[in-house]
């Protein structure tokens, strides 16, 4: 097994739905992401030897997202470049299989990542294709189609998140306090500028001329727990989840590029970490915002490391319940 290193790590920030990237398709801002980690690794495009990226919401987006990006990156046309969608994670998932990649000797540098524009999901007509003959037709939502809804579960996502919450018994004041918490966390790494690394600023087009965007939008520092109390349950009438403490819908994107110690070494490059491993575990759809935690468990006893040894721990928060 051949070493594998994280040669740059770049992301948009993040945009709001209907904000700031709107405008902007899933593979736009993979490109923005992708042209930035490319240049902040110092590798040329001509080097990437696979291309990978996750999307999970892929309706209206043309086919093969990867492939849009990769060669609107300035990456060769005789390089392969797939799109994965495992829902959440797909980008990590996009990572996991480029280090698979170069840890198992078959390629030396990888472009991987992820985009997603939830802005620009579109609503469908069912059955217009070969048309109508009488009545109304219903137009469908593909954000809720294709994003919201468990067909195994028959649930949306936060319908979930209450079954959890009913599980481990998890009240709506401490979902509220958690939610509060992450949103203060967010606002001091943004004023702390603990995220300015990270990010490639995106210039938007306006009525007022050019205007650079580079801060995430979606946190609201001006949360409280007197906001978040007044907030109706979403998802069931006697439930805990409301939209202060549920997940939030945006657009952005994030790219990296992987290469080999040999590959790091030969190109006098500075890398930015080494991966020790990647793990995935399925759930119980019903159950779907547990599943870190047996992933979690499987990466402690796969490569023998303990997650409570770690520095600094970065974990999708979904839901407050979760």
């Amino acid at each position: 097994m051949h070493e594998v290193f994280i040669l740059s790590a770049v992301r948009t920030p993040i945009g709001k739905f209907g904000g700031s990237l709107a405008h902007m398709t899933a593979a736009d801002m993979g490109v923005l992401a992708a042209k930035a980690a490319l240049e902040r690794a110092r590798v040329s495009a001509d080097d990437i030897e696979e291309t990978i990226i996750g999307n999970a919401r892929q309706a209206g987006g043309g086919p093969n997202v990867a492939r849009q990006i990769s060669i609107r990156s300035g990456v060769p046309e005789t390089v392969p470049a797939y799109t994965v969608n495992q829902a959440c994670a797909s980008g990590l998932k996009a990572i996991s299989l480029g280090f698979q990649e170069i840890a198992n000797g078959n390629l030396e540098c990888v472009l991987a990542g992820g985009t997603e524009s939830m802005s620009r999901l579109p609503y469908y007509l069912d059955g217009a294709r070969w048309g109508y003959r009488l009545g109304n037709q219903e137009l469908v939502d593909g954000m809720y189609r294709d994003g919201f809804f468990c067909p195994m579960a028959q649930m949306v996502m936060g319908e979930t998140a209450e079954v959890l919450a009913r599980e481990f018994h998890i009240s709506r004041e401490e979902q509220d306090q958690y939610a509060l918490c992450s949103q203060q966390r967010a606002e001091r790494a943004i004023q702390g500028g603990r995220f300015d690394a990270e990010i490639v600023p995106v210039m938007i087009e306006s009525k007022k001329g050019a205007q650079v965007f580079a801060r995430d939008e979606h946190p609201l520092p001006q949360a409280s727990l007197e906001k978040m109390a007044k907030l109706k349950p979403v998802f069931a009438a006697d439930g805990t989840v409301t939209a202060g403490n549920a997940s939030g819908i945006t657009d952005g994107a994030a790219a990296v590029v992987l290469g080999s110690e040999a590959f790091a070494k030969k190109r006098n490059l500075k890398p930015l970490a080494r991966i020790v491993g990647a793990t995935t575990a399925g759930v119980d759809p019903k159950r779907m915002g547990i599943g870190p935690v047996p992933a979690l468990k499987k990466l402690e006893e796969k490569y023998a490391v303990k997650v409570s040894n770690a520095d600094l721990i970065e974990l999708n928060e979904a839901f407050a319940a979760q």
